[in-house]
């Protein structure tokens, strides 16, 4: 027997046991009610690794974008000089700031009197 047929033989039952289990799910599916999600929907997208929904996904989007908005505002704050090639806190401005907010703010020992 030559290995043609044989190769005929086993794709057509190969294709058989295909085509049953396709009505066998889609038989269970109809009976349980059941969803399967489609292997695209469920690879890894690079804007929604966690995989969240539409809402929560534009919910953490918009809350990074705050958070980064605000580290951005923090970091712009501190004094930096450039020493060397590499930039490092200015310690002398801090001390200024310092000395600045201490001398306009109100010393808290005196009393108020009416």
């Amino acid at each position: 027997m030559s290995w043609i047929p044989l190769m005929v033989f086993s794709l057509l039952v190969f294709f058989l046991f295909v085509f049953l289990f396709k009505k066998f799910v889609g038989y269970m599916k109809k009976e349980q009610n059941l969803q399967i999600e489609s292997f695209k929907d469920m690879l890894i997208d690079k804007d929604n690794p966690v995989g969240l929904n539409g809402e929560e996904l534009e919910k953490l989007k918009q809350h990074q974008q705050e958070a980064q908005r605000h580290l951005n505002e923090v970091i712009s704050k501190i004094p930096v000089i450039q020493k060397d090639g590499r930039f490092q806190i200015d310690e002398e401005a801090i001390r200024q700031r310092r000395a600045a907010a201490q001398g306009d703010e109100p010393s808290g020992t005196k009393e108020d009197t009416v």
